[in-house]
């Protein structure tokens, strides 16, 4: 891809703008990660730091790939997990680090957020794979609820960035309290393995109630609570939490949909919940920013419509009368293909970002989601075979060239416009170097001052 000298100047307006509001990130993380950039020498690159955390995240598919290579949803051993806990608050360190370091050696910039939104993108895909695998879900439509909900509330944060020009982190966000819980989630897993999820979340009631009566007991209290539930005589002070425990779950069976509710598609559905909070506060942002600059309120939501398409053309290729996809084993080479394809879509919105740039409407990866999608429901369409997924086999290999096509096709895209944002900027990718005005590249000295002291 070309950059136009429009786009290039573009890259001279850019100015980091963020807001966090995440409590726990000021107050226990922001401490942590200040202390944590210190560790790394000055002539460390800040996109290498990013890249090193991406990596903890590929040595936790390889692992899992070694004991589930189909992606069938077989139990891992218990320090499987413990490993993806691990490696995904590696992740997140790393990916909060590269900024610091950035100041810290001079190299920030467009270039820096452009590397790290794509990381980023292609870590969301990673983790729905890792999550689904110690949820037990692997081959499901869960899988694929989890994966168009992950993608779309990174979509829309960036949508939101473009549209605002700060990258908004509410109190409760993705980047922050969403990736701690998802590490509380495989630890947990890796203590109680992936069948705990299954439990109906209404047994666990009871569970944390006698654990907190015990705790109060321990403390010297009494436990009384005031009998609240349908199934009791009104607000008599008589019930300890044990107590009051059994009668809650007594009465949450009796709702039969609460009752079959497991653990995990609670998990799911709180997911969900949050997604359309997401949107709303997403939404508030641009309509605030839209109304001070005074343009209209209503444009910015075209700029969801290639999104949403491309989502519905995959689940439509997924659900194709034709061929089976999400109970077989190409599955996970296809929810990769959707990966690699979200990534291309959104790095071409962080890069008319970082330039300032008309919003990219167009992703040519639609067009063949729209082919895979078309020929799998060739039964429905023209009342044959599919032309190209006819057979397993075929229907194996097309998919697996879908993956690889879209995952050559972001590469290509992020080499060209890292080569050319450095050669514009003369600032370094991988390493802490500046262009001098000669247009030699040569370290920075903060690079200089560090090699110095080892």
């Amino acid at each position: 891809m070309k950059l136009s000298d429009k786009q290039l100047a573009g890259l001279k307006l850019y100015k980091y703008s963020g807001v966090d509001k995440s409590i726990l990130s000021k107050t226990v993380l922001t401490p942590y990660w200040n202390n944590l950039v210190k560790l790394f020498p000055r002539y460390i690159a800040p996109n290498t730091i990013t890249l090193m955390g991406l990596s903890m995240v590929f040595v936790n598919i390889i692992t899992l790939l070694w004991f589930d290579p189909t992606y069938e949803g077989h139990a891992l051993p218990s320090w499987v997990y413990w490993s993806f806990s691990i490696g995904l608050f590696i992740y997140q360190s790393m990916d909060a680090i590269d900024g610091k370091q950035a100041r810290r050696t001079g190299m920030a910039g467009p270039l820096g957020e452009m590397f790290d939104h794509g990381i980023d993108a292609i870590n969301v895909t990673l983790e729905v794979i890792l999550a689904q695998a110690a949820f037990g879900y692997s081959r499901s439509w869960w899988t694929v609820a989890s994966q168009a909900a992950a993608i779309s509330n990174f979509y829309l944060s960036t949508w939101e960035e473009y549209h605002t020009g700060s990258l908004y982190l509410s109190a409760f966000s993705g980047p922050v309290e969403g990736i701690l819980l998802i590490c509380a989630m495989f630890a947990i897993t890796a203590v109680k393995g992936p069948a705990f999820w299954t439990t109906p979340i209404i047994k666990t009631v009871p569970y944390i109630c006698n654990l907190l009566d015990r705790r109060l007991q321990m403390l010297g209290g009494k436990g009384k609570v005031m009998d609240m539930t349908p199934m009791g005589k009104g607000m008599i002070p008589v019930l300890n939490l044990s107590q009051l425990g059994g009668k809650m779950y007594t009465s949450m069976s009796a709702v039969g949909w609460l009752r079959d509710l497991s653990i995990r598609e609670a998990f799911m559905w709180f997911g969900a919940i949050g997604m359309l909070g997401n949107i709303v506060n997403a939404y508030v942002n641009v309509i605030v920013a839209r109304r001070k600059q005074k343009l209209p309120v209503l444009t910015p939501l075209l700029g969801l419509l290639p999104f949403l398409a491309h989502v519905a053309l995959l689940v439509v290729w997924l659900g194709g009368a034709g061929v089976e996809i999400v109970h077989s084993v190409r599955m996970l080479p296809f929810i990769a293909y959707w990966g690699a394809c979200f990534a291309y879509q959104v790095s071409k919105l962080i890069l008319a970002h970082v330039t300032k740039s008309p919003f990219p409407y167009w992703n040519g990866m639609m067009v063949w989601t729209a082919l895979g999608a078309i020929d799998a429901n060739a039964p429905l369409l023209f009342g044959r075979q599919p032309f190209i997924q006819n057979t397993e086999k075929k229907a194996t290999y097309f998919v697996l060239a879908s993956m690889v096509f879209a995952i050559l096709n972001y590469l290509r895209f992020a080499k060209s416009v890292i080569w050319q944002i450095t050669d514009f900027t003369g600032i370094a990718c991988f390493t802490v170097r500046h262009k001098d005005e000669q247009g030699g590249w040569v370290d920075n000295q903060q690079a200089v001052d560090d090699r110095k002291k080892q």
